[in-house]
């Protein structure tokens, strides 16, 4: 039986040298899947706990592979290269962070409404995108959201659309 590609959104994120492991992440990425398109990046504090600003980026892709082969096989193998160390602490510095955000038409992380740092990024890439409970367009919670929470853009970093 055939495989048609799904489109998927995944969040990148890193605050152990940003500038070198977003774009190598990226990189490492193109070899498994197709890369449609790619976000700006953009700087936050990092939340609940201490330590550098994190960089976030969305990056839309195309694959054959199902959500669990495509976090299992891609998106881990792409943190280990990169050391990524898991700890109990969920907000820890890390070296990249990968994780899938909006799979098909389904919304797998539904944060993406509440955190600058994940509505931003995507907003660009998926302006149009609706939480189901009211409606609300992601480009809209993405406005709202950097209102209120220090969030800047960092074109020296890494900026696909220069």
């Amino acid at each position: 039986m055939e495989k048609y590609p799904t489109r998927v959104c995944l969040s990148l994120g890193s605050n152990i040298n940003p500038e070198t492991n977003i774009p190598k992440a990226v990189e490492i990425l193109r070899q498994y899947v197709t890369v449609l398109s790619i976000s700006s990046a953009w700087e936050s504090e990092p939340v609940i706990t201490e330590g550098p600003d994190f960089i976030n980026v969305a990056v839309l892709i195309s694959t054959t592979l199902s959500q669990e082969e495509l976090v299992q096989e891609v998106l881990r193998s792409v943190e280990i290269e990169l050391g990524r160390t898991r700890t109990g602490d969920k907000f820890a510095s890390r070296t990249i962070d990968l994780d899938v955000l909006v799979w098909g038409d389904q919304i797998i992380e539904s944060e993406l409404w509440d955190c600058v740092y994940l509505a931003v990024p995507v907003s660009e890439l998926l302006p149009d995108l609706r939480i189901q409970k009211d409606g609300e367009p992601l480009m809209t919670a993405a406005h709202r959201l950097s209102q209120s929470n220090k969030i800047i853009p960092r074109k020296d970093i890494f900026n696909p659309r220069s």
